[in-house]
């Protein structure tokens, strides 16, 4: 199963649209997660014109959005649980923060937002999944979203890009 995993989107301007190489990769995806900071419901009705979407709110989604997806949850695929959660808070690091929200849960990958700093790497035996920002990058070189390849195994992929 082809998951596209996306988060701080922060698409709040009506004319701003998500770049053209995240529309592509939904397109043939099976799945998509966005980790939050949607900013607009309007990101979410684009998102499931390509399929369905799981996802959470994060620190900077108004109510409509708030009241539309959980703080965190777990989607269950072909056998593997994974938690989704933005990572926002106080003190500790966000890495921290999202292991600490599925510390008392059996979770094979933990996918979050927030940092808006791509990461794929294991702490403490948990396998944590960050696509950065295809709108936001920050002082980053790079936009970027992830793919998770779930079949009998995982996979995970981080996709730079510069922009359309």
């Amino acid at each position: 199963m082809k998951i596209v995993v996306t988060a701080d989107t922060h698409l709040s301007n009506q004319g701003k649209q998500l770049p053209n190489r995240l529309v592509t990769a939904c397109k043939t995806a099976d799945l998509i997660i966005h980790a939050g900071d949607w900013k607009s419901m309007d990101v979410y009705k684009t998102l499931s014109s390509y399929g369905e979407v799981k996802g959470v709110y994060g620190n900077v989604d108004p109510d409509e959005i708030t009241e539309q997806f959980p703080s965190q949850q777990i989607v269950e695929v072909n056998g593997f649980n994974i938690g989704v959660v933005h990572g926002h808070g106080d003190k500790k690091t966000t890495e921290k923060r999202v292991m600490e929200a599925f510390e008392e849960e059996e979770v094979d990958v933990i996918i979050f937002g927030h940092s808006h700093i791509p990461v794929i790497r294991y702490v403490k035996g948990e396998l944590l999944f960050n696509p950065g920002s295809p709108t936001d990058k920050r002082k980053l070189r790079y936009y970027s979203y992830g793919i998770l390849d779930i079949g009998e195994e995982i996979r995970t992929e981080i996709v730079f890009f510069r922009g359309d």
